[in-house]
Formats: C-alpha cells, sequence, structure tokens
C-alpha cells in the first residue's frame, strides 16, 4: 500500500514551505538577491539549511518563487482595476499610478523584481510577471479602443509592452538602493511618492490618449 502523509504531516509541510517563502521574501526586502542567502533563510525561517534544499532544489529556484509569488499579487491588483468602472484612461492611470505607490511602498524588494540582476531562473520568473502586467495593460487599451476613448492606430500588445517597459524603466533610478536618502514614514517621500505615481501615469496615459480634434 502506498504511503500516504496524514494532514497533520501535509499541514506541517505546508507550514514549513510558507515559512521558507516568508522568510526568503523578508531578507530580498533586505538586501536584495545577493544579500539573501539559502543559509540565512533557514535561520530566519528556524529549520535546517539543509530542510530548505528539501523544498527548493537549489537557491535560484527558490527566490524564483519568491518572485513569483510577490508579483502574482501586484498582478491581481492590476487586474481589479482592469475591471472596475470608468473610462480606460481613467482605469490605466490608476493602474500605472497604484503599481508605482506599491513599489515604493517596499523599494528594495521592486527593485529587486524589475531591475537587480539576478540568475537566470529568477530573470525568467521576471520577464513572465512583465509579460502578465503587459497583458492587464493591453486589454486596458483594447478597451478604450472599443470605446473609441483610446487612439486607434496603435496595436494594444505593442503599446502595452511601451507603456510597462516605460513606467519600470522610469522606476529604476528611485527605486535604486544607491539613491534613496529619504525615510519613507516621512511627508517630503509621501510627497515625492505622489509626484512620480502622478507624472509616471499621466506620461502612460498620453501614449495612447486620443489626439484632440483639430477642427
Amino acid at each position: 500500500m502506498a504511503y500516504r502523509q496524514t494532514p497533520a504531516v501535509e499541514a506541517r509541510l505546508q507550514d514549513n514551505r510558507s515559512r521558507i517563502l516568508q522568510a526568503a521574501r523578508a531578507l530580498v526586502s533586505e538586501g536584495g538577491w545577493k544579500e539573501a542567502q539559502v543559509a540565512s533563510v533557514a535561520a530566519a525561517a528556524g529549520i535546517a539549511t539543509g530542510t530548505v534544499y528539501r523544498y527548493f532544489p537549489s537557491k535560484a529556484e527558490l527566490f524564483a518563487q519568491v518572485l513569483s509569488a510577490v508579483s502574482q499579487r501586484e498582478v491581481d491588483v492590476l487586474t481589479e482595476i482592469a475591471k472596475s468602472d470608468g473610462t480606460a484612461l481613467v482605469r490605466l492611470h490608476s493602474a500605472v499610478e497604484t503599481f508605482v505607490r506599491r513599489a515604493m511602498r517596499n523599494p528594495r524588494l521592486a527593485y529587486a523584481l524589475i531591475a537587480e540582476p539576478c540568475d537566470r531562473e529568477i530573470d525568467e520568473a521576471r520577464l513572465t510577471y512583465r509579460a502578465a502586467i503587459s497583458e492587464v495593460v493591453r486589454s486596458i487599451i483594447a478597451a478604450g479602443q472599443l470605446a473609441q476613448e483610446m487612439r486607434p492606430d496603435v496595436q494594444p500588445d505593442i503599446a502595452a509592452s511601451v507603456i510597462v517597459g516605460g513606467f519600470m524603466e522610469g522606476l529604476i533610478g528611485p527605486l535604486s538602493p544607491l539613491s534613496r536618502q529619504q525615510h519613507q514614514d516621512t511627508d517630503s517621500y509621501r510627497h515625492e511618492v505622489a509626484l512620480l505615481a502622478g507624472q509616471i501615469g499621466r506620461l502612460a496615459c498620453a501614449s495612447v490618449a486620443t489626439p484632440p480634434s483639430t477642427v
């Protein structure tokens, strides 16, 4: 008879996996991919280093899972915005602005997700993440064109790739550990984030907005 895990064993295994992922995410938030080592993850999770490898065969696979889990949450947030009420331009602006604000809420983690050099497995997960974000933006643009709210002379998939590439590139400087000097709990920092999010959102919308009539 094949061995079947008891509910208690399954729960313990799932708990270990969750603790590993939570510890890895916290370490990436503090120091990025390079500073997060498997031994450090194990210590933070309260387990042996060898136990980590029972769940994740390599460091790269572990952190690819971290990236995928965090990224999916961002995709879910933007998907809800894409499905919300309002014009396509309002939804596009809200999606881009929300992405920027959420990134600046945890800049070290966002920098790792968007731009920090990493292993191939992590970069592949990053490309999947960008493609999912682009698909959400594409759906908003396509809906805007159907409603004649956005210019019809651009392909939605190309426009989405340009917009996503643009706002992620625009975030690299502000997110970089080398450029951050202000504390996040200050009014000055919050004001700078609001300005940044608003400007990137406006630029994204301007690229697909229907030009004003010259008649």
